[in-house]
């Protein structure tokens, strides 16, 4: 069973945009929630996690489903499936650590369903997109009653299925700036099995270099802590750093340290945040030497 609500279908962004504007009086129990792809958001009907007044089914607008990957850098439309990105070769040379998690992300039909935009609104922290896309430093596109704002992922989680938008606020885009020479990036999902599981722990490291030393590092780790998270510590030991053993070692263990993992069916907290520091370490290690 799920809750009652009022289902409306937006013929295009502006429509979208109103529907979703919260209206006079409505307090309480959400006002609106924006429905894509509907692979998470459906599920969470169902158990009754959430209770919106009314569905603005965005499904028909095109305009939100584009993917651009050329010098300008990586953009997409929030509606982009996780298979159109899949069925990128060019989002696969540029960003493998995003191409990556689309290909370890649950099965097929949920692949051509699911959306980037709705990956990152469910706010869910073993999300799979979010990691690489906070390695890459996107940024995401708000658009809302006052108009329209760019916020970095790496800000946009306040708290355990939170986020900075306000009321009526909606995803329309993402947006990476270019990789630059002399960089890598590249992501790994840790399950209790290969094909359609809940991440354990993900992690997606990013590298430049330049003249033998690390120039920028971003690490991102998933399913760890409340929310998707940048280990800010360890990525400023590596700046400016020549990238040997022992100073990969550190900033693993530094990354380890920025995780509160919990104890659940899947793993304990005390695995998970281990599994931080040795896919951490193994991932630096690979980034560093693709970089040569």
């Amino acid at each position: 069973m799920h809750s009652d609500f009022d289902l409306h279908l937006a013929a295009d962004l502006d429509d979208a945009l109103a529907s979703l504007a919260p209206a006079a009086g409505e307090a309480g129990r959400p006002a609106a929630m924006a429905l894509a792809g509907g692979t998470n958001l459906i599920v969470d009907l169902r158990g009754r996690r959430a209770r919106p007044r009314r569905l603005v089914g965005i499904g028909r607008l095109e305009g939100l489903r584009w993917l651009r990957v050329d010098a300008g850098g990586i953009a997409m439309g929030a509606r982009t499936t996780v298979t159109d990105l899949l069925e990128s070769p060019a989002l696969a040379a540029a960003a493998p650590a995003l191409h990556g998690a689309a290909r370890v992300f649950a099965g097929q039909m949920v692949r051509n369903a699911a959306t980037v935009g709705g990956n990152i609104a469910c706010g869910s922290p073993a999300a799979d997109l979010v990691p690489p896309l906070m390695a890459l430093d996107a940024e995401v596109v708000l658009e809302g009653p006052a108009g329209t704002r760019r916020v970095a992922l790496a800000d946009f989680y306040t708290g355990y299925k939170a986020d900075v938008r306000a009321a009526g606020e909606l995803i329309t885009e993402i947006r990476c700036p270019p990789r630059p020479a002399g960089s890598a990036n590249l992501f790994y999902k840790l399950a209790r099995r290969q094909g359609d599981a809940i991440t354990v722990v993900g992690v997606a490291v990013a590298l430049e270099a330049a003249a033998g030393r690390c120039r920028a590092a971003r690490i991102a780790l998933g399913a760890v802590a409340p929310v998707p998270l940048r280990a800010r510590a360890a990525e400023a030991l590596l700046a400016g750093a020549t990238l040997d053993a022992p100073a990969i070692a550190r900033a693993a263990e530094s990354a380890a340290a920025a995780a509160s993992p919990i104890d659940d069916i899947r793993a304990t907290a005390g695995y998970r945040r281990e599994m931080v520091a040795v896919l951490t370490r193994r991932l630096l290690t690979r980034a560093w030497q693709a970089i040569g």
